[in-house]
């Protein structure tokens, strides 16, 4: 089932029928942009750190812990920046990062991996982090990339609330765009912590997603290149 039949109907019933334990809220996204309102950007990066730091002092208070402690007096402005300006970072524009293509002067026509990008994103169901490794790779169509900013898209993307599904497909269509091809594979391997530390608390397995374009998506290119990776 695709996502606009997930949202209009489950076994032919509306959702609004059902609530989100119901729907089952790990696996329900809505697309592959990430949610954002028009007015996203109407607050400066100052401004959204004063506010958050404002809201968070509260959540603790309501919690019962003592803001006047030494310790956590600090926290809500921590938080607030760390927010904006590390672990959220990717969902502002401004830091998308600025790629730089290079003639294929090599002529290197076989695939090209980068495996193994340690990456840290936060479920946008629980905002509790996904740790995880990504494995890109693309043929060139003439146009090579500098290997620093592969891992550099990566993080853009991670940095953000995510589903580990729409974080695979927005790496793969950036590398298509900047690539101008369609032969881009991306694999993510990651610990949901959603999973790991709350709910279901299992913490052995993890979640495998992909995305093989073009030549990618032939059984001889993928088993080349999970051997690739695996080796």
């Amino acid at each position: 089932m695709n996502t606009k039949t997930l949202k209009s109907k489950i076994n032919g019933q509306s959702l609004a029928n059902f609530s989100t334990e119901d729907i089952g809220e790990d696996h329900l996204y809505t697309g592959l942009q990430t949610p954002m309102k028009a007015d996203a950007f109407k607050l400066s990066d100052d401004e959204k750190k004063q506010r958050i730091a404002i809201l968070f002092e509260e959540i603790m208070d309501v919690m019962g812990l003592d803001l006047t402690d030494d310790s956590l007096k600090g926290t809500p402005k921590r938080v607030a920046k760390m927010y904006i300006d590390e672990i959220f970072s990717g969902l502002n524009p401004k830091n998308k990062p600025q790629i730089a293509l290079f003639d294929n002067k090599y002529q290197y026509h076989q695939m090209l991996v980068e495996k193994s990008i340690t990456f840290y994103s936060n479920c946008e169901h629980h905002f509790v982090p996904i740790i995880g490794k990504a494995h890109v790779a693309y043929i060139s169509s003439g146009k090579v990339i500098g290997l620093s900013k592969l891992n550099r898209i990566v993080q853009y993307y991670a940095k953000r609330p995510q589903v580990q599904e729409r974080l695979t497909n927005q790496i793969a269509q950036e590398l298509k765009a900047v690539l101008n091809t369609e032969d881009v594979a991306v694999i993510i391997d990651a610990k949901h912590l959603c999973v790991s530390s709350r709910g279901i608390k299992d913490n052995t397995s993890a979640t495998v997603t992909t995305y093989y374009g073009g030549q990618f998506n032939t059984p001889e290119k993928i088993a080349e290149l999970h051997n690739y990776i695996n080796n």
